[in-house]
């Protein structure tokens, strides 16, 4: 894999959520060095508005990778961090710390979904996110339908949306979504 300017990234003119995943090869011997300095530029992002949570990822050993991965709000809380001064001071004082980026994904709203850990492959094309998503969907609906409904027909509409909003959102999150993008990785991203 070839590196990626870090000073030339591209951030989508999404409103939804933005998942920053950076990989970066470290040179052997400068492990400690690179830590110290990934943990700051995180915490230094984390104090950004609109910043909502990080990640290091230490390499599984050899030339393998270490990744740091950056959430926001949308797509111009990502742009304010990755044009900012204080991200710019990070990489001016990173010489010597024998790091070089090799990888760099955005991903944004359901492209987290079909992210493989790991691996910085292009998420699939959207048409297959909507037609894997609609299957991971239709059996939360028809079983929220029988099971979850019948007992929320005495609730203010308001708070009968909520509740189906969090119990299928929890359902196509953790149980439904990785399931369908295991079954269909080899169709999603041949």
């Amino acid at each position: 894999m070839t590196a990626v300017s870090l000073e030339h990234s591209t951030v989508p003119a999404d409103t939804g959520e933005v998942t920053l995943l950076i990989a970066r090869r470290v040179d052997p011997g400068y492990e400690a060095d690179f830590e110290l300095w990934a943990k700051g530029i995180l915490e230094s992002a984390a104090a950004f508005p609109g910043h909502l949570g990080y990640g290091l990822f230490r390499s599984s050993g050899g030339d393998a990778p270490w990744f740091l991965i950056h959430r926001f709000r949308d797509a111009e809380a990502c742009r304010a961090w990755q044009e900012s001064p204080e991200r710019a001071a990070w990489f001016a004082d990173c010489q010597g710390h024998h790091h070089t980026e090799v990888g760099r994904r955005t991903l944004t709203g359901m492209e987290t979904w079909f992210a493989e850990p790991g691996s910085m492959r292009p998420a699939p094309p959207r048409w297959k996110m909507a037609i894997s998503a609609t299957l991971a969907i239709y059996p939360i609906s028809v079983l929220g339908g029988f099971f979850l409904m019948p007992h929320l027909t005495a609730l203010p509409l308001l708070l009968n949306s909520a509740i189906t909003a969090a119990v299928f959102n929890v359902l196509m999150t953790y149980v439904a979504m990785p399931v369908v993008s295991r079954l269909l990785r080899s169709w999603l991203t041949p």
